[in-house]
């Protein structure tokens, strides 16, 4: 497995890439950092190993995945919200983003790294599911809702780091599936109380539990913690499969998932400290274990790339993102007038637009 592709598989060269990020106003990158600051304290704090390269570009990603989320999941009307966010895209993927800093900020991002509609279209789809009662049967449909709201994120964030390879890929979206099953198991009780169940309905049957009266009446009980230890045991698997795929990442991108991904891991081993019982109390990894883990998963820049040996074959809810990623020009989906003015220029005229339209909101 080849941890990063030739240079022309990426959407600018790295030479280019430095100078359209030195003409990005800096309260777009401000705005964008604060919502991360704000959100996912996992994220915030792993993202902060991230070279100065990749954090910018995560930042921009993090902010539109978080205001779309809540538009979508806050809003009176998730429909309206969701044509509105799908119009903001075609804004964007037509190089004319709308006057807000998450939308200039991720124009940037997926026009310099050609990261496909797909992915984001992937993300708000998921969004849309939490809206709607969607009945989750099997392992298979749990994975299918992990890919979209977070394999997604996954696939993306390669993409940021620089590579378009298959099978790291696919570990990159695994790894995201990962982290959804460990969020799932840990918001058990959370999820009950606002009417959502996330836990494959075959294995409540199997364990002897009637799906729609216990979310009735959620309560912790050694049959519901016999199905949140086969979630976690399915996550540990992805958790162990990714290994592969982070190894396959520049040295410098590496210790920040490392990082995520042992300090959820962690979680998982937290709800196991608890018993298991995520119904009544909810996990949480302190401060000064996450900086342990931390400081370990910096230690990842030294470990050597992965020896080849064969990769699993992707798990099928997240091929399609995979597929998504194997563009044979990565510069069919840019915009026509990318192409004209070069890939530079554009990005110099997009954040000069961008200043214009700020200054007559002024």
């Amino acid at each position: 497995m080849s941890a990063v592709l030739p240079e022309q598989h990426f959407a600018l060269t790295a030479h280019e890439a430095v100078a359209a990020t030195d003409f990005a106003p800096d309260y777009d990158q401000r705005a964008c950092r604060e919502l991360m600051r704000g959100g996912s304290k996992t994220f915030f704090a792993a993202s902060l190993l991230l070279p100065a390269r990749v954090r910018s570009p995560a930042s921009a990603l993090y902010a539109f995945c978080r205001l779309a989320d809540d538009e979508i999941d806050l809003g009176s009307d998730p429909r309206r919200a969701m044509a509105g966010l799908h119009r903001r895209l075609d804004h964007i993927y037509a190089g004319r983003p709308q006057p807000i800093d998450a939308d200039h900020a991720l124009a940037a991002v997926v026009h310099r790294f050609a990261i496909p509609r797909a992915m984001l279209d992937a993300l708000l789809d998921g969004f849309v599911w939490d809206t709607q009662g969607r009945r989750y049967e099997t392992l298979e449909d749990v994975h299918a809702y992990g890919a979209r709201v977070a394999g997604a994120v996954g696939a993306m964030m390669a993409l940021v780091m620089g590579t378009r390879d298959s099978a790291a890929l696919a570990r990159a979206c695994e790894l995201g599936v990962a982290m959804q099953l460990t969020n799932i198991a840990r918001d058990v009780g959370e999820d009950a109380r606002n009417g959502r169940l996330y836990l494959p309905r075959a294995w409540l049957r199997e364990a002897g539990i009637d799906a729609d009266a216990w979310l009735a009446a959620p309560r912790f009980d050694a049959a519901v913690g016999s199905v949140v230890q086969r979630l976690l045991d399915a996550a540990e698997l992805l958790y162990r499969r990714s290994e592969q795929g982070i190894c396959a990442l520049p040295r410098d991108c590496r210790p920040a998932i490392c990082a995520a991904r042992l300090v959820y891991a962690e979680i998982g081993r937290q709800i196991e400290r608890n018993g298991l019982d995520s119904v009544n109390q909810r996990a949480v990894v302190s401060g000064q274990r996450k900086l342990a883990l931390i400081a370990r998963a910096s230690a990842a820049v030294l470990k050597p790339a992965s020896v080849q040996r064969p990769s699993p074959a992707a798990l099928p809810a997240v091929q399609y993102l995979v597929d998504a990623a194997r563009l044979d020009e990565p510069n069919s989906e840019l915009p026509a007038d990318i192409e004209r003015v070069g890939r530079v220029g554009w990005v110099i005229e997009l954040f000069e637009r961008q200043m214009t339209q700020q200054r007559g909101l002024r």
